[in-house]
């Protein structure tokens, strides 16, 4: 039999058989390396991988270290898990109750406000779905909201920060598109390409990100028309009543303060991403420090914690790289070329399968888990067929926003299941999610049959 074939066989089988120990529960990083690197030795020895290419991770592992733009994933997850510490969440939940308590759904509305505001400002999406779940889930269920309408609206409002810049999914994207972009461009003869960045996919996600808020909200309001009795109103009383509009300024002021801070920051072109990171860190500092919050035993569990979130990405990286090489060296690459390219339909059935098998991946599969492996594989091929850059990754981030909301295996449902009250079924959790996760498949199409959505700001700024 032909060596290539073998090989691409090999690597056809590596990809499959990952999944599989995946799904059996094995640590992502090492399942990542350790078949990989099983399956280098097996195509060592019929002829096929040459293991002297895995000389090149050492190159690799420290070009990661050393990316600029990579260091603002740390600093994001900081000011992210600060501002948790700060409860800034619980004061704004609390407070837009209050303002939007006396309309039906309007605790919903409170949510998905507040879920945009977090994932404007810290990125993190379990602390946001954790802290909405212990605050407003006891108040919705004593409301007399729907169990499922109430769950799924604080899982998908907590996942915003999937899609809303800073999203640290968005500056890995940026980081890897931005150079496959330029390889395939110096591919095709084009020795200056034009450079795709973390800011301009930045941009690109900020009109994608109000329109999923614009859904959840309408899905809410289309609810409280139908169906009264999911999302009744909750009268705030008259003695809190007073000074309402003080309260909610001094709760919306600090993190809107933040947000224009961080973003406005990047989109104008003053600093970069990690630029603005550093910024964002210090300022949830501050914001913890004016709310008496900030003590040595908060700053220490910020560190602990985001060295730990840090960590687990970056070491998923690094098994990632194992496997990039493998796959890649054995002809998996030229596999998934021929497949993608020989498809009726040509670049859009080539776009809709690579989003349909992402979708499919994250019934399984953490958002990171897939980006490391897919995105390397696929992102050349697609971009050799004139797929822009910015459009594509914005749309892989609102598809890997799925991955947090879909069962079995969706985290938003598993962080949410571990705060709510043991009376509540995980199935009305899972049910609840399910009109969410449609309100997600509409917005992808939107984006597809609009791509101007996306494309947009990025141009204009």
């Amino acid at each position: 039999m032909d060596l290539v074939l073998i090989g691409e066989i090999l690597s056809g089988l590596m990809f499959f058989g990952i999944i599989g120990f995946l799904m059996m529960g094995f640590p992502v990083a090492f399942t990542l390396a350790g078949v990989s690197l099983l399956f280098g030795l097996a195509g060592w020895a019929i002829g096929v991988f040459d293991p002297s290419n895995f000389g090149s991770l050492p190159g690799r592992y420290i070009g990661f270290m050393s990316s600029e733009v990579l260091v603002a994933v740390p600093l994001f997850i900081f000011m992210g898990v600060m501002l948790e510490r700060s409860r800034i969440a619980e004061q704004l939940l609390l407070t837009m109750s209050k303002l939007f308590g006396n309309l039906r759904g309007g605790l919903g509305l409170s949510v998905v406000i507040v879920g945009a505001m977090l994932a404007a400002s810290t990125g993190v999406v379990g602390a946001t779905v954790v802290t909405m779940g212990l605050i407003s889930l006891p108040a919705m269920l004593r409301a007399g909201y729907d169990p499922k309408l109430a769950t799924g609206v604080i899982c998908s409002s907590g996942t915003l920060g999937q899609i809303i810049p800073p999203s640290t999914v968005l500056i890995f994207m940026g980081d890897m598109l931005s150079g496959i972009n330029s390889q395939v461009q110096m591919e095709k003869g084009n020795f200056a390409p034009t450079p795709v960045s973390v800011g301009d996919l930045f941009a690109g996600a900020l009109l994608p990100g109000v329109m999923l808020v614009v859904l959840y909200s309408l899905w809410i309001v289309f609810k409280a028309i139908t169906d009264p009795d999911s999302c009744p109103a909750t009268p705030v009383p008259e003695a809190e009543k007073r000074g309402l509009w003080r309260e909610v300024v001094v709760a919306l002021l600090p993190p809107l303060l933040l947000i224009m801070a961080v973003l406005g920051s990047i989109l104008g072109g003053v600093a970069t991403p990690t630029e603005a990171a550093s910024v964002g860190a210090v300022g949830a500092i501050i914001l913890a420090a004016l709310r008496w919050r900030l003590s040595f035993k908060v700053l220490h569990e910020t560190v602990v914690a985001t060295a730990t979130i840090t960590s687990m990405v970056f070491i998923i990286l690094f098994g990632a790289s194992v496997f990039s090489i493998v796959f890649r060296l054995m002809g998996g690459d030229n596999l998934v070329h021929e497949f993608l390219t020989n498809l009726p339909g040509g670049t859009v059935a080539a776009v809709i399968v690579v989003m349909a098998i992402m979708f499919v991946l994250g019934f399984i599969l953490d958002t990171f888990e897939i980006i490391f492996i897919v995105i390397p594989i696929t992102a050349p091929i697609l971009l050799a067929l004139d797929v822009d850059p910015i459009w594509l990754g914005v749309l892989v981030g609102m598809n890997l926003q799925t991955s947090f909301l879909t069962p079995p295996f969706g985290f938003a449902l598993f962080y949410l299941r571990g705060v709510a009250p043991s009376s509540l079924p995980t199935s009305a959790i899972y049910r609840g999610i399910i009109p969410f996760v449609v309100l997600q498949m509409i917005g992808i199409a939107i984006l597809f049959a609009f791509p101007g959505i996306v494309t947009w700001l990025p141009t204009v700024l």
